[in-house]
């Protein structure tokens, strides 16, 4: 540890207090400006000469936008088409309808788990409302659930919805750390479903279970409800919903319902599977198969994250031309409509690919190496303890990974293997833990549900800080297992 050492570490933890500055200081900036901001002082400061600065920055956002960019934006119109068509609230009723009162929490669970496999957090919360909205006021109406319905039905959706957005590609976050990482995305959904199955479990109807009889009061607003289940003179059809971050305390939610469909849940689960499988399949592929083998080199084309979420597209896109009454003029502004809600997220990915190039290129990246090789700590536990607070602190679960992607990767070199993997799962569940009042999504539960604040801290902050912690332990479990 020279002084030049300690001074590039200066710099990084000033660059990160500035990060946290911009985004939460009364300037209110965004976070992809000051992810931007940042990178130049932090490589000007760090001594990068200035050309290849720019190089950085560009060959940073350029080369994570190329990687994830694209299949962000395919995963972001899958979603949106088996939203529209009505497949997600198939999938969903096909597993609760005639189903026992304590098998419900589990049934959801199970639904929230499909459906998040292509979707955002918010947009599967969105998707699962009308479900969860319609059976609890069933049960409520029946009697005899301890607590509330709405708790009980709602945490399991949040766990499992949660876990697949911070800790399982192809969603963007996980994602951008594989790519960072160099980890193999096989092993990286391996690894990740079996971290994410128990977690999802504790988590979610475990956890429902404790907290429903304690929260008897959570119900959502009568006028909301009515929105998505269609009562009050709708047409019983699930509705499509877009929520309003706005500057003070809560969220505005307008509606509109989409006609219900004919798409079956066999289609609609395909559609939802086919990246996953063909994923899957290139793993099995380049494990089994010799290198000249003609089959290995198609699967592992089919499998690259892109191709695959373009297959589960398009067969999701051909079940909505042919079976629904949507015409292709509808399906497009719908398409046009999903690539503007990720259009910030895209943003702030190539910004923080952006950092993490300069991190490496300036010699800090080196820096964080050899403290941490000198401190002996844990790289997977490191990862999730900056993943956590730079979400916590940022209010942004993908600032946090791609910071906290861009800080630990030096620390594990190029040769991916099982601890990349295990690292990409820990940095995404730190990412999670703690969401709070800063997280759009803590005012999405806390507005949809009627809770108060700190009805929404004891359901979303608790459920996704525990999503975090399991995350993490079992991650380490299977390090010290491996």
């Amino acid at each position: 540890m020279t002084a030049h050492t300690w001074w590039l570490l200066l710099i990084l933890t000033v660059a990160i207090a500035a990060l946290i500055y911009l985004i939460n200081s009364r300037l209110r900036v965004h976070p992809f400006v000051a992810l931007i901001v940042v990178t130049v002082g932090t490589g000007l400061a760090a001594g990068e000469p200035v050309a290849k600065l720019t190089e950085s920055i560009e060959e940073g956002a350029g080369g994570t936008l190329g990687d994830v960019g694209l299949t962000l934006a395919l995963g972001a119109m899958l979603g949106r088409l088996l939203s529209d068509s009505g497949a997600t609230d198939a999938i969903a009723r096909a597993l609760v309808d005639r189903s026992g009162t304590r098998r419900l929490p589990w049934l959801v669970t199970v639904a929230a788990f499909v459906i998040g496999v292509p979707m955002f957090f918010e947009v599967g919360l969105i998707v699962l409302l009308p479900l969860i909205f319609g059976v609890a006021r069933r049960l409520e109406a029946q009697g005899g659930t301890k607590g509330s319905p709405y708790v009980l039905l709602g945490v399991p959706a949040i766990a499992a919805l949660s876990t697949l957005h911070g800790m399982l590609p192809p969603h963007p976050g996980p994602l951008t750390a594989l790519t960072g990482l160099h980890a193999d995305l096989g092993l990286t959904l391996a690894v990740g479903l079996v971290c994410a199955i128990p977690t999802v479990i504790l988590a979610g109807p475990v956890y429902a279970r404790w907290i429903a009889p304690r929260l008897p009061d959570v119900r959502p607003d009568a006028s909301l409800m009515a929105q998505f289940t269609g009562t009050g003179g709708g047409n019983g059809t699930a509705g499509r919903v877009e929520t309003v971050r706005p500057d003070g305390p809560g969220a505005q939610v307008r509606t509109d319902a989409p006609p219900r469909t004919g798409v079956s849940v066999g289609l609609a689960v395909a559609s939802v599977l086919i990246p996953v499988a063909l994923m899957l399949l290139r793993t099995l592929a380049e494990t089994l198969l010799d290198e000249s083998s003609g089959l290995r080199a198609a699967l592992t084309f089919v499998g690259e994250p892109l191709v695959a979420m373009l297959a589960g597209f398009l067969f999701a896109l051909g079940v909505t031309l042919v079976g629904t009454s949507r015409s292709g003029e509808e399906t497009r502004t719908s398409l046009t409509d999903s690539l503007k809600s990720v259009a910030a997220i895209l943003l702030i990915i190539g910004g923080g690919g952006a950092f993490k190039q300069v991190l490496q290129d300036s010699g800090i990246g080196d820096a964080i190496a050899s403290a941490a090789k000198g401190a002996h700590l844990n790289v997977i536990l490191l990862g999730w303890l900056i993943a956590l607070l730079l979400s916590l602190t940022t209010g942004s679960a993908t600032v946090g990974i791609v910071s906290a992607t861009g800080i630990v990767a030096p620390l594990i070199g190029t040769g991916g293997g099982l601890e990349a993997s295990l690292l990409v799962v820990a940095i995404g569940a730190g990412s999670l833990g703690l969401n709070y009042v800063n997280h759009a999504g803590f005012w999405l539960v806390k507005e949809s549900f009627g809770m108060d604040l700190a009805q929404a801290t004891k359901t979303q902050t608790v459920v996704q800080t525990l999503v975090s912690v399991l995350g993490l332990v079992m991650a380490l479990l299977l390090s010290v297992l491996a």
